[in-house]
């Protein structure tokens, strides 16, 4: 016969409780002493980052962010076996939000640059884009951006795109959004050309139904990557596997062919 006196019901409960609770606080502790990468990168939920600010690449519609960033994050999310969660940032601040862990990637159509890489590690290019001329389909007179000298070219407002004609011609008008100036472009005598991002005028294009042609090949192109932090090499590697998956498969070309009505990958 046991010497220990037996335990009432009530103190067995008790103890049961106990036991629980401190097994929890031991999980609870042990999440939160691992590295944040490790965290992130094993975790459900992917979260990536972008603007919601640059159509058609991202843009709200209503309380969602939609957009080609959007989906891609989506389609590699799916690819990893996790959650996707896109979240909106300002441009200025996404880099710093993302050294500081408020999300796991950027997605937000970001050139790869030197000076960035001095901060995060980005994935294998998952696009090109650059400026681009485009002219009136009917125009039979410009065969080359050598062809625009002196003629009067329309650009977006306070962009870069003002520098690139400004090599070219001293007639420049600005327009406030993309559509607007491609449309002048099938008016007589109102503009020569446009520069502008290729796949933004490109998806302009598309959704206006305008007859409108590029000329020539892009100006300049820069390669567009997914930033991830430096401490999160695994994440790093899934995505790269993830984003070849999807190029592979097909899926990402859906995505494309719906926003540009190609392939942008090629």
């Amino acid at each position: 016969m046991s010497t220990f006196p037996r335990r009432s019901n009530l103190t067995q409960t008790l103890y049961r409780k106990l036991f629980a609770t401190c097994g929890a606080l031991v999980l609870a502790l042990s999440a939160t002493l691992l590295p944040a990468g490790h965290v992130q990168a094993e975790g459900k939920t992917f979260s990536f980052a972008m603007t919601g600010l640059y159509p058609p690449f991202s843009y709200r519609d209503g309380s969602k962010l939609e957009g080609f960033d959007a989906d891609i994050g989506r389609a590699l999310a799916a690819q990893m076996g996790m959650k996707a969660e896109p979240v909106a940032q300002p441009w200025q601040t996404l880099i710093a939000a993302l050294k500081a862990n408020r999300f796991d990637a950027i997605i937000g159509s970001m050139a790869i640059t030197p000076k960035r890489l001095e901060a995060v590690n980005f994935s294998d290019p998952y696009y090109k884009s650059g400026a681009q001329v485009f002219i009136s389909a009917n125009n039979q007179n410009l065969h080359s951006v050598d062809d625009l000298h002196g003629k009067t070219i329309g650009v977006l407002v306070s962009s870069t795109f003002e520098a690139t004609a400004k090599k070219y011609t001293s007639h420049i008008k600005t327009y406030t959004d993309d559509v607007t100036a491609l449309h002048d472009l099938t008016v007589p005598g109102r503009l020569d050309a446009v520069i502008t991002d290729e796949l933004v005028g490109s998806n302009a294009i598309m959704k206006a139904n305008l007859a409108v042609k590029r000329l020539g090949a892009p100006l300049d192109l820069d390669n567009i990557g997914i930033a991830v932090n430096k401490n999160n090499p695994e994440l790093l590697k899934k995505i790269n596997e993830a984003l070849a998956a999807i190029k592979a498969n097909g899926k990402y070309a859906e995505i494309s062919k719906r926003y540009f009505g190609r392939d942008i990958s090629k």
